[in-house]
């Protein structure tokens, strides 16, 4: 089964295109656990102070479907993300572009939105 990191920006992209996240993640993979790095949460409960109450993040959906996991890294959230998505072999849900281009880089896949409208997935450069 493959592990899917999401980002606070994917996750936010997805939500705002409206997408069905899992849905389209399992058209894309197959059955996929999400993973829930506690940095991401961090940043996603500061981003849902902010939206209006009608653009809900639905942060409880994402909460329900993925699993938390901690790392050891202490630094930028992205930093996290990538050296979890190195070391474990994962794929990341992203649209940051300077994260996207670390992950192609290291030959990773990376799920991202596209044209705000549907999941692609680059599996390497």
């Amino acid at each position: 089964m493959q592990h899917v990191l999401i980002d606070a920006c994917g996750w936010t992209a997805c939500i705002d295109a409206q997408l069905n996240i899992e849905r389209d993640l399992e058209a894309l993979l197959g059955p996929c656990r999400w993973v829930l790095l506690q940095s991401v949460e961090r940043e996603l409960v500061a981003l849902e102070t902010q939206r209006p109450k009608r653009n809900s993040l639905l942060l409880s959906l994402l909460r329900s479907k993925s699993e938390a996991y901690q790392t050891d890294i202490n630094g930028h959230t992205d930093d996290e993300i990538f050296a979890c998505a190195l070391e474990k072999n994962w794929a990341t849900l992203t649209v940051d572009t300077d994260l996207k281009h670390r992950l192609y880089e290291a030959n990773l896949r990376v799920i991202e939105v596209r044209q705000n409208t549907h999941l692609y997935l680059v599996d390497s450069l």
